[in-house]
């Protein structure tokens, strides 16, 4: 592979070429993302067939594991390079084949001064030892460094390997954007039944705090006492306090507004989602152990059902 470094320097530009083109350009110009993808493109010329595959699953952060045949194995870093340059997250399963042609077939050529030297040091051994074996050609083939490998010119088949591998996250990621829509539609909706859900029991407020006065008020007359009116309002007041749930749906509702942001972003949004459902299903907890009624019980489970499904799908978000 001799060849490979002296055209180095145009395949360094190959490859700032293909960084720098508008599928490389912003690692987000889509909205959000799944992590889940698949892309195989082939390519042909004088130098036999390539293959690509690329194979995506979600993983916490970008581990790529990459393929080569022998011949292609120095363009390992310039492919982490590019997959580097174009996925944020994701394990990323890479694998490039190449079925050579009689063209590109190894061909080998003798080192004949290693063969003149060998020899002569074999004839010396035979004058030593004259009862041994004659010298077997086979022999001196097998020495280290009498057979080499000829020198190809393997940069027509590298750009367009790195041309091919270009191309195949360009189609991984188009993928990775469509699956990427869909969740972004799964994740609106529930974040619009949780919007519904919410406002129910904050409507439902009044008539939450009516029913606490009616309840506390109902225990003092079984009592058989005299309710004192100031004392009742206080420690109304304390009860309505300790049960309160305005703060707890603000704040889901402020969590709300910010998955939505988010996911009209072009930024990474995975983990952000992720942290996010977090809160959500601290103030979900919140507002079921406040609950005073059947109904907003439910509702906080409700809510915990979507937050679930949601976690489920943001998962799979880069």
């Amino acid at each position: 592979m001799a060849l490979y470094h002296s055209g180095r320097a145009q395949h360094s530009a190959q490859l700032r070429l293909f960084a720098s083109h508008s599928l490389f350009e912003a690692r987000y110009s889509q909205m959000i993302r799944s992590m889940t993808g698949f892309a195989r493109r082939e390519s042909q010329g004088p130098w036999g067939t390539l293959v690509c595959e690329l194979r995506t699953v979600n993983h916490r952060y970008l581990e790529t594991s990459l393929r080569l045949p022998d011949e292609l194995r120095a363009l390992d870093g310039d492919i982490r390079q590019l997959v580097g340059g174009a996925l944020r997250r994701g394990k990323v399963d890479a694998n490039l084949f190449l079925k050579s042609t009689a063209t590109i077939a190894p061909t080998f050529e003798l080192n004949l001064e290693l063969v003149a030297h060998v020899t002569a040091k074999v004839r010396e051994i035979e004058r030593l030892l004259p009862a041994a074996a004659p010298l077997n050609p086979l022999d001196v083939l097998r020495w280290p460094g009498v057979i080499r490998e000829a020198d190809r010119d393997l940069q027509p088949v590298i750009a367009a390997a790195l041309e091919l591998v270009a191309a195949s996250i360009a189609e991984l990621n188009e993928m990775r954007a469509r699956e990427g829509a869909r969740l972004r539609e799964v994740i609106r909706q529930r974040c619009d039944a949780m919007q519904v859900t919410a406002k129910a029991v904050r409507g439902r407020l009044p008539e939450i705090a009516a029913r606490i006065r009616t309840r506390v008020t109902e225990k003092i007359t079984l009592l058989g006492a005299t309710p004192d009116n100031e004392r009742l309002e206080q420690e109304l007041v304390m009860y309505a306090h300790k049960m309160d749930v305005d703060e707890e749906l603000d704040r889901l509702d402020s969590h709300l507004v910010e998955i939505a942001g988010i996911i009209d972003s072009k930024e990474p949004a995975g983990r952000r989602l992720d942290f996010l459902m977090q809160e959500l299903n601290r103030e979900a907890n919140t507002l079921s152990s406040k609950s005073q009624d059947v109904e907003t019980t439910r509702a906080a489970v409700d809510l915990k059902v979507l937050i679930e499904q949601m976690r489920e799908q943001i998962q799979n978000i880069e």
